[in-house]
């Protein structure tokens, strides 16, 4: 639950205009999709893909770390940091049985089996997309447990494309899709007020010094 208190007295520190922009654009977020980063090697892709998420409007990411660590730049992650939720997993197996329990079918990227086409991908489900390392792609451990599978349509030479060149061009493919489905895709009430509030804060200056001294008042 939100505390109402603190919400209206974080409030008083951002202006008018930035909480319309808050609204506007948390009306465009969603959890209906999320994405999963397996081991990727290069901080720029992690980067990347995290603003893809920002950009498309999806609100939380995962990074399974097994042998890399996802260490965000924030050069090009271009401030997305601050607005995408990011968990991190020590290993596949917990991460897959988390979004399990969360209700989210687990999605293989990949273009080396009969993938479903971006463009045909069934948008009703809440899924979870796994994008694998740079040279192998997600794992056999994915593989094997992924409900579905999915790739964009290529008709060059080259087999694959970079990481977060694929996640931006299926998160833009299946949002535009959901958005003009009559799917109830939105955050809830109160993840937008908790989401409000986890906002504020990464827009304070002195969040820090504020917060003690709203806490010295509540003594």
């Amino acid at each position: 639950m939100v505390d109402k208190a603190l919400f209206s007295y974080l409030e008083e520190f951002v202006t008018p205009k930035r909480r319309d922009k808050f609204d506007e654009i948390l009306n465009n977020r969603t959890k209906h999709f999320t994405v999963v980063l397996e081991d990727v090697y290069q901080m720029h892709n992690t980067s990347a893909v995290i603003r893809s998420c920002d950009v498309f409007g999806v609100q939380k990411a995962h990074a399974i770390e097994v042998q890399h660590k996802n260490v965000l730049d924030k050069e090009i992650a271009m401030g997305a940091q601050k607005w995408v939720d990011l968990q991190y997993h020590s290993n596949t197996e917990a991460c897959i049985k988390a979004l399990r329990e969360q209700g989210y079918q687990i999605i293989a990227t990949t273009p080396h089996n009969e993938s479903c086409l971006v463009e045909s991908f069934d948008v009703t489900k809440k899924s979870a997309l796994f994008f694998g390392s740079e040279r192998d792609g997600v794992s056999e451990n994915v593989m094997q447990q992924a409900d579905g599978f999915i790739k964009i349509p290529m008709v060059g030479f080259t087999e694959s494309l970079n990481i977060s060149v694929s996640a931006a061009i299926i998160l833009q493919s299946i949002t535009s899709k959901l958005r003009n489905s009559t799917i109830n895709w939105q955050l809830t009430e109160e993840e937008k007020e908790e989401q409000r509030l986890i906002w504020m804060q990464k827009s304070i200056k002195s969040i820090d010094k504020i917060l003690e001294r709203y806490h010295s008042k509540q003594l």
